[in-house]
């Protein structure tokens, strides 16, 4: 009874809060059409949202309700009720849109940080099935923008969309000149309810947090805060793109030309319509759609974990949003093919709204930590684990988030030690079971711009495994030696003698060997596979 209280009073709360910035935003509204839209819809979503959080806790509360802690049957009824409020989420985000699909998709791309039945249900429906605006709503947003109709504008205008997105949907158009383009239109709905919407959601996790201490995820709506402004504005994402393309030929010249964003038309852009380079590829997931461009799926694995090892260690500019519809595949257009026959890969990145700027000491931290952690260095993952801001009590939960290895595999010297097996998968949920309250605390303690690097590690993790490379030996030497040239680099730029120099620069030889003796030991181990006894 007490529960069934507190449960209503907490509901109660978030429709209160959400009422309240409802009629604050219907009261700014200065277009009369736009305040009667958001009079009718903001109830209606605040009902959903009142309704669906009651419902989730409720089922919490008594399903589980006298089941002993770890037991058979707990387990097996916790199961079915993160299946049954996934499930009852993602009925929610597809009906309320918004900023509830962008939440929905961070959920998505939290692979055991979140309980796995909200992991699979979101990455199956909110990553490639998003609402889709009418052709009178584009229209709409066009007339505001720039005054005239897509097909005043353009030649060519295609009606129905290629794809859709949390926030904007993409079309085809063709310029007066032949050019053929993809046009991507924001939503209307964006602007119209985002503050209510906010804060309805703002109370409705902090009241869960408030009934269950042990859900605390009032970083990710932090963050949505913080991004989605940014995500917004269409010239900041076009501004993005050209600054990760910088970077790249500045910082990273060796594979410049392997990674791609398309051309922005900036005389055709404003913050809502953003004009671009229409480019034909594969999705970067799509292992049969890669082989058939003739390139090897291994290369793309490889070429995608280096491109953002550099973002990450070297440019401190990261794109945070790499899952599979943001980027594709083309073969490398200047040609060029691999020993064996195969095309070069091009990675093309798409969708530049979300990128997070790693300062100098942070990105020097997190690639000496991901260095120890290559090389199965104790005391360099305690000390860069702890300079993040992991604590000293919870070094070991932050490596074991950030590698899916326990750690007596993190320290283990053999040169596979962080390759995962086919029987690691059920091994990874019983620990981030068992070791939850931790993980909560840890992600409550990292700073937000680790825990979008955590959640680029997520997708990333997602393609590679789609690719049939699960954290191959292949990408963690990579990151290895990205990680290592960056750390020797500030090194070296921190030099003021001879003798540092020199001592940086034997490091450096050191380091290099080491890396050299771990290919040699791939290869072996590659043979030994290869052979047939």
């Amino acid at each position: 009874r007490g529960a069934k209280r507190c449960i209503f009073a907490a509901t109660a709360v978030g429709a209160a809060g959400g009422v309240t910035a409802g009629a604050v935003a219907i009261a700014n509204s200065e277009d009369p059409a736009s305040a009667l839209k958001l009079s009718t819809a903001v109830p209606l979503r605040l009902f959903r949202d009142v309704v669906t959080a009651a419902a989730i806790a409720f089922d919490y509360e008594y399903s589980l309700m006298g089941l002993p802690e770890g037991s058979v049957e707990r387990n097996r009824v916790k199961h079915e009720v993160h299946t049954r409020s996934a499930l009852r989420l993602q009925d929610l985000c597809f009906k309320n849109g918004g900023i509830y699909i962008k939440l929905g998709q961070h959920i998505s791309q939290l692979e055991y940080l979140v309980p796995d039945e909200y992991v699979q249900i979101m990455r199956q429906s909110l990553l490639n099935r998003c609402p889709v605006s009418s052709y009178e709503q584009v229209l709409e947003v066009f007339k505001k923008e720039l005054g005239v109709t897509p097909d005043e504008f353009f030649d060519e205008f295609d009606p129905v969309p290629i794809a859709s997105a949390s926030i904007a949907q993409v079309h085809v158009a063709r310029t007066h000149d032949g050019r053929k383009v993809a046009v991507k239109v924001q939503h209307t709905h964006m602007t119209d309810t985002v503050a209510a919407d906010y804060a309805s959601v703002e109370l409705l996790v902090n009241t869960l947090h408030w009934l269950f201490p042990s859900f605390d995820y009032r970083w990710l709506v932090d963050e949505v805060r913080e991004s989605l402004p940014k995500e917004l504005d269409f010239l900041i994402e076009a501004k993005n793109s050209v600054k990760c393309m910088d970077n790249f030929r500045k910082l990273s010249p060796h594979i410049a030309e392997y990674v791609y964003a398309p051309t922005v038309h900036w005389n055709m852009s404003t913050p809502k319509l953003l004009v671009m380079e229409y480019i034909d590829g594969a999705q970067v997931n799509d292992f049969g759609a890669i082989e058939k461009l003739s390139i090897k799926p291994s290369d793309v694995s490889k070429l995608l974990s280096e491109a953002f090892a550099e973002m990450m260690f070297k440019h401190g500019f990261v794109h945070c949003d790499p899952h599979a519809a943001n980027v594709l595949v083309r073969a490398l257009p200047c040609g060029g093919r691999s020993l064996v026959g195969k095309k070069k890969p091009q990675l093309v990145l798409l969708d530049h709204g979300l990128y997070k700027e790693l300062e100098q000491s942070m990105r020097i931290n997190y690639a000496s930590l991901w260095q120890g952690l290559v090389f199965s260095d104790a005391n360099a993952i305690k000390e860069n684990s702890v300079k993040i801001g992991a604590g000293e009590d919870l070094y070991a939960v932050f490596a074991g988030i950030l590698t899916m290895r326990p750690w007596n595999k993190v320290i283990d010297s053999s040169v596979d030690h962080l390759v995962m097996d086919g029987g690691d998968s059920g091994e990874l949920q019983m620990y981030a079971a068992q070791y939850f309250p931790q993980i909560t605390e840890l992600l409550r303690r990292l700073p937000r711009v680790i825990l979008l690097m955590l959640k680029t590690n997520d997708c990333l993790r997602a393609v590679n495994r789609a690719l049939k490379q699960e954290r191959s030996l292949d990408t963690f030497l990579i990151v290895g030696r990205v990680s290592s040239e960056a750390v020797i680099e500030s090194k070296l730029l921190r030099s003021k003698s001879f003798l540092s120099h020199i001592r940086v620069r034997l490091e450096e030889l050191v380091v290099e060997a080491r890396l050299l003796g771990m290919r040699i030991a791939l290869c072996l181990l590659k043979l030994r596979n290869a052979l047939p006894f």
